[in-house]
């Protein structure tokens, strides 16, 4: 792989070649990806997300949009202190006018919509998906479709709901949101299909990132940024290179702040937070300074800023480090999988998981969550297919006026039918579908 054509600005239906030295430079090519995506809709409806606590009652517990946003604040970061450095080491990028702010906006953009395929109620969401089909009445369909189609519904992958999210073309809006392909390729974490699924130890096998649907569209992006074929069963391709610091940004922030959340909200006594924080910051923190803030919310949050400034710079080193490895496909661990704090970000991980994502409140909203996405898919699910079989009930006719009419345009396919009602579940924010299970149970009250 080369930067040149990693960086490529090139956007979905373009007759010409678009080129770094004749951008307008008060609103440059890979700036205009940040900004689509802010105003998108997709985006604004991951402020009622789950991040940590589904429906916190909690003023300062992070959203998936707050958390989406300081992602993104951080893989800018990564993305410029890389970007001045690889400038030093390929000039001819800065012949071709390419500057560090250009990494910085590639990854702040790609790490921006992150998350915004994620169905509602956090990563549990995507299982209810999946359970729907694997052992729900959503069983029922397994025989109509191929089994790469059947995998991508019980495997449901928030990932490659983002890659449809963006890049689908609608009525009037050919291409999504007609993003750089740089940019996409930064957000694909993932860039191989749902099946085969073969464990292996590099990081971009652990997940898929495109549905069957999006194939054309991946493969599209994936050629034009010269993005290397892997040799195995199946379309398989390794990583854009800037992936791994939207995967670092990401990592960074949720172990982090997801931390600093089950302090503040009680969850975890503030006494860990040092314990376990200061083997991170250790060669930073000014004790005097910890010690004599008195809220500890504000001696939390110093703790988080050391911490995320050690990682930023620990992120930065590996990856100029080890960035022939990475160009070459063959760099098969996360960032912070090989970085010296590894030990003490797992310590953090295991008393996160332990007394947050397992804690009572989490698990009896992740457990009513279940109950929701399974009754939603189902009931619209059939309404839609029911329609284009001829088996259409007066409830079926009801049910279709609460599904947006662009999720019914699909006829023929069963496929795609099941596959935009599964994108529309996973559209909804968590209050939202609690209200629109609450309509077609009959609990209107």
């Amino acid at each position: 792989m080369n930067w040149e054509q990693l960086l490529s600005l090139k956007r979905f239906g373009d007759t010409h070649k678009r080129t770094r030295a004749t951008q307008d430079e008060t609103r440059l090519g890979f700036e205009v990806d940040f900004d689509r995506i802010i105003f998108s809709s997709a985006f604004r409806s991951l402020q009622d997300k789950t991040q940590v606590i589904p429906l916190s009652k909690t003023d300062f517990v992070h959203t998936r949009l707050t958390h989406s946003l300081e992602v993104s604040v951080v893989g800018r970061t990564l993305g410029r202190r890389v970007g001045k450095e690889l400038l030093d080491r390929h000039p001819e990028l800065k012949s071709l006018g390419y500057t560090f702010n250009d990494f910085g906006a590639i990854v702040a953009a790609a790490c921006l919509m992150h998350d915004i395929g994620n169905p509602p109620f956090g990563h549990s969401g995507e299982k209810a998906i999946g359970e729907y089909f694997k052992t729900g009445k959503g069983l029922q369909y397994k025989s109509e479709l191929t089994e790469k189609q059947y995998q991508d519904l019980v495997d449901f992958e928030g990932n490659a709901n983002g890659l449809k999210i963006v890049t689908e073309s609608k009525e009037g809006t050919p291409g999504g949101l007609r993003l750089s392909y740089a940019t996409l390729g930064a957000f694909i974490k993932y860039p191989k299909e749902s099946l085969p699924k073969k464990p292996t130890p590099h990081i971009s096998d652990k997940k898929y990132g495109f549905f069957q649907s999006e194939k054309e569209t991946f493969l599209d992006v994936v050629e034009e940024l010269g993005m290397s074929k892997k040799e195995s069963e199946g379309i398989a391709y390794y990583r854009h290179p800037l992936a791994y610091l939207v995967e670092a940004a990401d990592d960074i922030c949720y172990t982090i702040i997801d931390f600093e959340d089950g302090i503040n909200l009680g969850l975890i006594d503030e006494e860990y937070a040092l314990e376990y924080m200061i083997k991170l910051v250790k060669d930073t923190i000014d004790i005097k300074k910890y010690h004599s803030l008195k809220h500890k919310k504000d001696r939390v949050s110093y703790l988080r800023a050391l911490a995320i400034g050690v990682l930023i710079n620990e992120a930065v080193d590996l990856f100029l480090a080890h960035e022939d490895e990475i160009l070459k496909g063959t760099f098969n661990k996360a960032l912070l999988d090989k970085c010296k704090y590894e030990a003490q970000m797992n310590d953090i991980i295991k008393i996160s998981i332990e007394k947050i994502y397992r804690s009572n409140d989490v698990i009896e909203k992740e457990v009513a969550g279940y109950k929701i996405i399974a009754d939603l898919l189902d009931v619209f699910v059939t309404a839609l297919n029911n329609k284009f079989t001829g088996n259409q009930s007066n409830f079926d006719r009801l049910v279709l006026n609460l599904l947006p009419e662009e999720y019914q345009l699909v006829k023929d396919d069963l496929y795609e039918r099941i596959l935009q009602t599964c994108s529309y579940v996973a559209s909804l924010s968590d209050g939202y579908a609690i209200r629109l299970h609450k309509k077609i149970s009959g609990n209107v009250i």
